[in-house]
């Protein structure tokens, strides 16, 4: 979800003016995480037209570019804000939250881009459109959300409508699909609807009805699960008697003599 909202804020337009980079790239260079190596991004690059290059596992001069820019923020950016731990405070007051942090590396972006290069002379902002050329843009935000921040999974249309995640999702357009296994396309930070293809044509959006307008994330349901099956754990426990130590050991009945039977007369 992280490399989703990513590759989302740098493709499509921005509303800050001094941020003008956007657009698909040919080529997405990567190492081998595990976000890397998914089969959802697989499928989202090869649907958005994307090669992606792995770096060489062992080797970080492939990667030089984008830790040298990771150094510029940990240096002139972080540093400088509230709360930063440093070696003369080992113990700073947290000031930012996520919002504040997220706008903070924002702005410092926006003034980056129009600092000018040691290597080009002018700020990138400059160097992109310099030659007015048009970058290679979704068809629309809506398609570029649904190809990055969703996930397609395959499944059977039953007669009482697709059942997902433990929930069950409805919608009057499915009626002729039922038999048939169609494609859904979930957002993890709202599983509250999901969204329906057959051949990749849209067909429609089915919603949970056991929560119509309630927001759901992924998350929210597997953390009730394990909290529904902790507590279903302790009631059986709960439940199961346990024997004590002071119980009395039980006494083993003696085993009855077998009489031998007697078949002469000198038998004894």
């Amino acid at each position: 979800m992280n490399t989703a909202l990513a590759s989302r804020q740098a493709s499509w337009r921005k509303s800050d003016p001094g941020w003008a980079m956007c657009g698909l790239p040919d080529i997405l260079h990567v190492d081998h995480g595990s976000d890397f190596t998914s089969h959802h991004l697989e499928r989202t690059t090869i649907e958005l037209h994307i090669r992606i290059i792995h770096s060489t596992v062992g080797r970080p001069q492939g990667r030089g570019k984008i830790e040298r820019f990771f150094g510029t923020i940990n240096t002139e950016l972080l540093a400088t804000l509230p709360g930063h731990l440093a070696p003369g405070s080992r113990t700073p007051t947290p000031v930012l939250d996520r919002p504040g942090l997220d706008r903070a590396i924002g702005a410092f972006i926006a003034g980056y881009n129009d600092r000018p290069h040691r290597e080009m002379g002018i700020s990138p902002r400059d160097a992109w459109v310099a030659d007015g050329w048009l970058t290679r843009m979704p068809d629309s935000l809506e398609q570029l959300d649904g190809l990055l921040l969703t996930v397609p999974k395959n499944r059977t249309v039953q007669r009482d409508g697709i059942h997902f995640q433990g929930q069950r999702y409805v919608a009057p357009t499915l009626a002729p699909f039922v038999g048939h296994t169609i494609t859904i396309r979930y957002d993890p930070r709202d599983i509250s609807e999901i969204r329906i293809y057959d051949h990749h044509t849209f067909i429609c959006v089915a919603v949970d009805e056991a929560h119509p307008n309630l927001r759901l994330s992924l998350q929210d349901i597997e953390t009730a699960r394990r909290a529904r099956r902790r507590q279903l754990r302790r009631t059986i426990n709960d439940r199961i008697p346990t024997a004590t130590s002071r119980e009395e050991p039980r006494e083993t009945p003696p085993t009855p003599r077998r009489l031998r039977l007697r078949t002469y007369e000198e038998d004894e």
